[in-house]
């Protein structure tokens, strides 16, 4: 598993298993505590998994929590996404960054995303299963969401969106949180 630092976000990682494929499939590592370890990250500080599943063309985000903020883990276990990350930590060198990946269930690559950073992505197949490792309890009272067209942000969906939750939905813009976070 090789780990690799991604440039638009300060403390964001890929990492990127190799496959042992052949007649009967493939067999992955999807995480290994000695590479999360080699890149400063404690591999126990994660605490919950969840998963989800999305149909081509549904649209989950821009999503972030305030308070202490989350650090998460996220993989597409089947199906590909079109993956958005987009750094909100005022004292960042990347703040306002963003980072645009592909993951799917062939290449089993894990995005490493920083508490402060915002995080979407859009199912790009019939099925995409999204898998998430996150590093303290969920609590719906710290969510943040901001709108996934943003011009400001001016994020590349790759497709139309046919489907999202009513939250995500009404959003407000990137302006809006920020200001609501400096209050």
């Amino acid at each position: 598993m090789k780990a690799t630092e991604v440039p638009e976000i300060a403390g964001a990682y890929l990492f990127e298993p190799t496959p042992y494929a052949d007649e009967r499939g493939f067999f992955c590592r999807t995480f290994d505590a000695d590479v999360v370890r080699s890149v400063g990250l404690d591999p126990h500080a994660f605490v919950q998994d969840s998963v989800s599943r999305s149909v081509r063309g549904v649209l989950r985000g821009l999503h972030l929590r305030s308070g202490a903020g989350e650090a998460k883990l996220v993989r597409c276990s089947y199906g590909r996404i079109f993956d958005v990350v987009v750094d909100l930590r005022p004292d960042s060198p990347t703040y306002l960054g963003r980072a645009f990946f592909e993951l799917s269930g062939e290449t089993q690559a894990t995005l490493y995303i920083p508490a402060g950073c915002a995080h979407g992505f859009q199912a790009l197949t019939g099925t995409a299963d999204t898998a998430y490792r996150i590093d303290r309890p969920h609590d719906p009272s710290e969510d943040v969401t901001i709108a996934f067209d943003d011009p400001e942000l001016a994020v590349p969906w790759p497709l139309p969106v046919t489907s999202m939750s009513q939250r995500d939905r009404e959003a407000p813009s990137l302006a809006e949180v920020l200001k609501h976070q400096e209050g």
